[in-house]
């Protein structure tokens, strides 16, 4: 009997994680999900997902701790990078952006030492477009990059910390001849598994409830 193939998603219960647990599930896979707390209520709806009680597995995982992103990802020939660190305050210093780093640098470690076929890395279009000297007329591409610089002129810890996590992220698998792709998704809508809003939703939740200052 063959034995089904494995693979790891990182920050299960989150909106995007989800919808891929539940579709490798559906695809016969064995999925090795992350989460700080698998006894989460929060994580409820992915231990409810067809095929789950036999094919998923929750694994206590933090991005600061390579030990525990190595215990999960063992065995898997594929890994979704999809948690990620997002800073908290008003400005995107240095302290503030190493646990990115770290973390990116953990889950490749992992990656590597466990000898995985392929990484995806789920970034973010906050990656991409906070480049002010990108020509208007030209389509943004896998060239173009939002300026840290002027990230951090503005104090957006956000798309600073997508920048930096995907740049590293690229950089180390140069390093270690490991094989990754990356994706930079926009705002995420549709229909939600988990049972708290995700930050695409809250946007479009503030703008059905007509809050004063909400735009997409």
């Amino acid at each position: 009997m063959v034995d089904k193939e494995r693979v790891c998603v990182t920050g299960a219960g989150g909106f995007i994680a989800s919808w891929i647990v539940k579709f490798l599930l559906s695809k016969g896979y064995i999925v090795h999900g992350t989460t700080r707390n698998p006894s989460d209520e929060k994580n409820v709806h992915l231990k409810i997902l067809d095929k789950a009680t036999e094919n998923l597995k929750l694994f206590k995982a933090d991005l600061q701790d390579c030990r525990s992103l190595c215990a999960a990802i063992t065995g898997c020939t594929g890994v979704f990078y999809v948690a990620g660190p997002v800073p908290v305050g008003p400005v995107a210093t240095p302290e503030v952006i190493e646990p990115v780093i770290t973390g990116t640098r953990n889950v490749l470690r992992a990656c590597s030492e466990m000898k995985v076929k392929r990484v995806v890395v789920v970034s973010s279009i906050a990656a991409v477009i906070m480049n002010p000297n990108w020509p208007k007329d030209q389509p943004m591409d896998e060239t173009c990059w939002s300026d840290e610089e002027h990230c951090k002129k503005f104090e957006n810890e956000y798309y600073l910390a997508k920048t930096v996590s995907e740049s590293e992220a690229l950089r180390y698998a140069k390093t270690k001849n490991l094989d990754i792709i990356t994706i930079c998704p926009s705002l995420a809508f549709g229909p939600m598994l988990q049972s708290e809003l995700n930050s695409s939703s809250m946007i479009l939740a503030k703008i059905l409830k007509g809050i004063p200052g909400s735009s997409v």
